[in-house]
């Protein structure tokens, strides 16, 4: 049998690593997931304001753009046939309605498969903390069994 000591000692250390490690790479995944959602969530509204735009034969609108911080100005857009569109890495490519409608597409699918990947990384991290924390309860159950008589008679 272990002492008490060393068994309080693995049981502290167990909990450390659950605690330090693995919530915090969980939160990463599911911060990192997030960012993508909300990178698909943008392209879509895009999509849909494309959509309008194209619906409606619209040569040019008036609209709102946010400078950041929801600090939001009036804008006039005198030419719709072409838009600006953020392709990554920083860089905007000018693009028709149907060659942006075609990026987002496909843009959403990448940004989808990885989201899924995150998804699936965070699931992975939820078993591992929930195999961790079995093995504490296990280490705790045995460090309580009294030890076995001895039953020679």
């Amino acid at each position: 049998m272990q002492s008490d000591a060393a068994v309080q000692q693995k049981l502290a250390r167990y909990e450390t690593f659950v605690n330090d490690t693995l919530r915090r790479d969980l939160k990463d995944a599911l911060d990192a997931r997030d960012v993508l959602y909300d990178q698909i969530s943008e392209y879509l509204k895009l999509a849909k304001d494309i959509e309008v735009i194209k619906d409606n034969g619209l040569t040019e609108m008036k609209t709102q753009v946010d400078l950041g911080s929801n600090f939001y100005v009036q804008a006039k857009i005198p030419d719709t046939k072409h838009i600006f569109v953020n392709v990554g890495f920083g860089f905007h490519a000018e693009l028709t309605l149907d060659e942006a409608l075609a990026f987002i597409t496909k843009k959403e699918a990448h940004l989808q498969k990885r989201a899924e990947k995150y998804t699936e990384k965070a699931s992975q991290i939820r078993a591992h903390i929930k195999l961790v924390l079995e093995a504490m309860a296990e280490i705790m159950k045995l460090d309580t069994t009294p030890p076995p008589r001895n039953l020679n008679l």
